[in-house]
């Protein structure tokens, strides 16, 4: 068993792209695409965990929050503008650097820290971890830590590539090529089936909720559907 879920190189490869982590026609272009639809999923699903008012502003109001793996904090931006107290953890310098000055100027107040989700103290009631899980050394592992880190009555949220001759062409084959994804950021033997994933999340004593795909189209672009192949999202409590 890993003794912790970080790979060297990855960090290195993602270390890389700090620099115009924000700027939407970056490297990084298709993460604030896949953005708004993560948010879409993550707001349906903590109004359905907690019954929060849907038309409310900050329903995390109250609530901590963890990012795993969080980036230059895409996604932790959002969740401190839901209300929650958040803590983003990455374990690449560069990536911090540029979330902590990034979140400064926009006057947010999110802990972030350099960390593996093994080296975090506390548990928290959401937990968040996007494109994630097929970048660490032990799958199991690594959910494991989050099981640890989630609050009784806490909700974890994913997601990540299928296994999938579709997601290869796609996330590999097409995008990387093509450089709407930086080359050599995806590899799909670390991909993870659906099916597979659920077995994951019962051995770390997590429950599944829900497995909705994100799938792209020329009309519609990135969005929720039942075509899981692609990509997915999932929802999971203890």
């Amino acid at each position: 068993m890993a003794e912790t879920s970080i790979v060297r190189e990855e960090i290195e490869q993602f270390g890389k792209l700090a620099g115009d982590w924000w700027d939407p026609k970056g490297a990084s272009a298709m993460l604030h695409k896949l953005n708004p639809v993560r948010l879409g999923y993550i707001r349906d699903w903590i109004d359905q965990h907690w019954a929060l008012d849907e038309h409310s502003r900050r329903p995390l109001a109250g609530k901590t929050a963890l990012d795993v793996g969080c980036g230059a904090g895409l996604l932790a931006e959002p969740l401190a503008r839901l209300g929650a107290k958040v803590t983003a953890i990455d374990p690449t310098p560069e990536l911090i650097s540029v979330a902590r000055d990034h979140a400064a100027g926009q006057g947010l107040d999110i802990d972030y820290r350099v960390s593996a989700v093994e080296g975090l103290d506390g548990t928290f009631d959401l937990i968040t971890s996007m494109e994630v899980i097929e970048h660490t050394a032990d799958p199991q592992q690594f959910l494991n830590d989050l099981a640890e880190r989630l609050a009784p009555d806490g909700l974890l949220i994913m997601s990540t590539p299928n296994a999938t001759a579709w997601s290869k062409l796609i996330t590999i084959t097409l995008a990387e090529r093509f450089g709407a994804i930086p080359k050599g950021t995806h590899d799909f033997d670390k991909f993870i089936a659906p099916e597979r994933m659920k077995q994951l999340l019962a051995k770390a004593g997590l429950k599944c909720l829900d497995v909705e795909g994100l799938a792209f189209s020329p009309t519609r672009g990135l969005h929720l559907s039942e075509d899981l192949r692609l990509n997915y999202l999932l929802a999971a409590t203890k």
